[in-house]
């Protein structure tokens, strides 16, 4: 091969993330010379030659359609019932007996493939066996909303729609949505929520079963090609072999993206704080898929997952409002071995897309050939009203239907009580801005107002909509903050959880609520796309932009023996001389690449290597360590977002962090405005345009593979993600 031929340049990392169609696609672009006047023009020939070739110039052009499409009105929301999760059942002792290959701590008894064990059995660290639970990830239908919808074009006008037998139906129809195609776990959207407890050890069986489709349903052109699973407890302290991360699924266990159909996994999760702390205990994990290069697919497809955490520890906050800090919570023990807890409800937030039969379906995964029975790329009228998504990895996808727990515009029935609230963004890449209001004249459409095109978005607005209750914040990513904060609204990034107490016996001006109140959780914050937020409360407000989510309805006075303490639960202390590493601290920037395609969006620099660690930047002390820390040791980490105005939501998996600077500055004891939760613990750092974090985080009680990235999950799944193991 001549050095002229321009694949003699092409990396085997980057020609395997392209594949072979989409690297015959490319070379058949870059042979032509004409090219290469216009690409040097915009600064795309560099050594990298035929990659660089299909940067951002001609990524549009050759492996996307940037266009969304408008999803049909629905016309009636605030009507169907919000889904409450119910506790997941665990499984018998004497079933678990039966199984032909029972969990247990011995080699091969972590996973199907027989090849792993369990790094530390609870035993270990003095506690019982766990507590074990089957899940099976399964093709099932999902209906969003019971409502009529009108499909509308990006005027609000209305327009015509299809059915899957080829029917077209005229402008102005109000028609039925049909089912959507999920991949869930145990087969709903969200999956069943797991009540845990500290030193009550949980092993979940999770079985892929994702090859069987028992309702024929049309798979469509998102999820995991390979029907593959990942599962992370995200942020769960945990081992690598439970951690359900890439860096650990390529180079050991599966030895590949993840598990496939058959297969299954025990992941165990001792439910022990980090280093036995009782200070690093937490309150909130979710679980999610984490498959390499199609997290994104897989969590919009449904798997999530909800795993609050509970300490009995003293009564601290174990679910009952007569004991320990008596948050809002009634408990119930239930003869299955698992707990419910009433006025304690998760809340996960997330937004979609319905298709609407004429938006061309075109992203780099049709040039690879990863969905071949689609004809992709195509419009696909067979498709109308069922979930759209695209891998577009530029901006990040998000939808312009809102929806709670699986549900478009959902609505609750409380009582005139305190309730805790668990907040949840199981969004891709939209950040929310939430705030309680009332409204005289209730929910109009935006499409009746006059709004287009990304002004639809949300569907409906409150434009009468005034603040009339607050928040308090209970928790954070980390759990229980030191205090509770008195907030007016606040801020769900990607994978942030935040806890609150609403008191619905009173307004903002202390004026009592009455039966049949209405309050409408409300999204203020406009973002069209996933670089970043338009207008919010500290960003550009815009008054007009008033969405309301969840509808409440207060219903009649229920008994309330819980109360918001003064203090909750302290935070592990800083090293009084902590600013003493700054000097040999890590360094990480996140940025978007120039590459293109599969490698969008790099981490100093570098895509994602699933089988080696990062390097850090050059540090002051003039040392760039690669990301290995010892077990038992604590280090200063810095996160820099370089620029573009884009926002990144900054994920570290195993131990949770404290923000000691950001943007320079220190935060130890008093925060910036717009980041109160830094006073917290947190697994996510919020990095604004051009921003930077310093966390304080520890690496304690395991050692293996682990990975660190954006939870914008287009950029995750485009190379922003790095590796980092913990040593012995």
């Amino acid at each position: 091969m001549s050095p002229e031929e321009p694949t003699a340049q092409v990396s085997r990392r980057l020609f395997l993330r392209t594949g072979a169609l989409g690297t015959a696609g490319l070379l058949g672009v870059s042979s032509h010379a004409a090219w290469s006047p216009l690409l040097a023009q915009r600064g795309l020939l560099t050594p990298d030659g035929v990659f660089s070739a299909v940067g951002t110039a001609l990524a549009d052009a050759v492996f996307y359609t940037e266009h969304f499409p408008i999803s049909p009105l629905i016309l009636h929301p605030f009507q169907d019932q919000l889904p409450v999760p119910r506790a997941l059942t665990p499984v018998a002792l004497s079933d678990v007996r039966g199984w032909s290959l029972p969990p247990g701590p011995g080699l091969g008894e972590q996973s199907s493939l027989r090849n792993e064990r369990h790094q530390k059995w609870p035993s270990q660290v003095g506690y019982p066996d766990p507590i074990v639970y089957h899940i099976e990830l399964l093709v099932r239908p999902h209906s969003w909303t019971t409502s009529k919808v009108l499909p509308i074009d990006g005027e609000g006008r209305p327009t015509e729609s299809f059915d899957r037998e080829g029917r077209v139906f005229a402008p102005g129809t109000e028609r039925t949505l049909p089912p959507s195609t999920i991949y869930g776990f145990n087969g709903t959207f969200p999956g069943p929520m797991i009540n845990a407890e500290y030193g009550r050890p949980v092993l979940v069986r999770f079985v892929n079963r994702l090859d069987e489709n028992p309702y024929d349903l049309d798979r469509q052109d998102f999820g995991a090609p390979d029907w593959s699973f990942l599962t992370h407890l995200h942020n769960g302290h945990t081992a690598p072999e439970s951690d359900g991360n890439p860096h650990y699924a390529m180079t050991m266990g599966p030895r590949r993206m993840g598990y496939l159909p058959g297969s299954w996994v025990d992941n165990l999760y001792l439910n022990w704080p980090a280093g036995g702390d009782e200070r690093e205990k937490q309150s909130f994990f979710w679980f999610h898929d984490h498959r390499m290069d199609h997290t994104g697919s897989n969590v919009y497809k449904g798997m999530v997952g909800l795993y609050p955490i509970y300490d009995p520890s003293n009564g601290t906050d174990m679910g009952d409002e007569r004991r320990g800090l008596r948050l809002p919570g009634v408990r119930t023990d239930r003869p299955d071995g698992a707990f419910d807890v009433a006025y304690d409800i998760p809340l996960a937030l997330h937004d979609l897309r319905l298709d609407d039969g004429v938006t061309p379906h075109h992203d780099i995964h049709d040039t690879q050939g990863d969905f071949p029975g689609t004809g992709n790329p195509a419009e696909h009228p067979e498709w109308w009203g069922t979930t759209f998504f695209k891998h577009f990895p530029n901006h990040g996808f998000v939808g312009d239907v809102f929806g709670v727990n699986g549900v478009a515009y959902p609505v609750l029935q409380v009582k005139r009580r305190k309730y805790r609230f668990r907040f949840l963004d199981a969004s891709v890449a939209r950040i929310y801005e939430l705030a309680l209001m009332s409204s005289t004249q209730g929910p109009r459409s935006a499409a009746s107002l006059g709004y287009v095109d990304d002004e639809l978005q949300g569907q409906y607005r409150i434009p009468d909509g005034q603040q009339c209750m607050r928040f308090t914040q209970i928790a954070s990513d980390g759990g229980l903050l030191p205090f509770p904060l008195v907030r007016d609204s606040f801020e769900l990034w990607p994978a942030k959880r935040r806890e609150v107490v609403v008191d619905f016996t009173r307004y903002l001006d202390g004026s009592p609520t009455t039966k049949g109140d209405v309050v409408y959780l409300t999204n203020v914050m406009k973002m069209p796309d996933g670089r970043m937020w338009e207008s919010s409360s500290r960003s550009s407000p815009d008054a007009a932009y008033k969405v309301p989510i969840l509808k409440f309805v207060i219903g009649d006075t229920a008994p309330d023996d819980s109360q918001v303490p003064r203090v909750l639960r302290p935070l592990p202390p800083l090293p009084p001389r902590w600013k003493d590493l700054m000097p040999n601290r890590l360094i990480f920037e996140v940025k978007r690449g120039a590459l293109g395609g599969e490698t969008e969006w790099l981490i100093n620099g570098e895509p994602f290597e699933p089988d080696s660690v990062a390097r850090s930047l050059r540090n002051p002390a003039g040392r760039r360590p690669l990301a290995e820390q010892r077990m038992g040791s604590f280090n200063l980490w810095e996160i820099r977002n370089g620029g573009g105005g884009w926002v990144h939501p900054f994920h570290l998996h195993m131990e949770e962090h404290r923000t000691v600077m950001r943007n320079g500055r220190d935060v130890t004891t008093t925060p910036q405005s717009g980041h109160p939760d830094d006073v917290s613990r947190e697994d996510l750092a919020s990095l604004d345009p051009n921003g930077s974090v310093v966390v304080y985080r520890g690496f304690r009680d395991f050692v293996g593979p682990y990975v660190a990235h954006c939870h914008n999950l287009a950029h995750e799944d485009h190379s922003m993600m790095f590796g980092w193991s913990i040593t012995p």
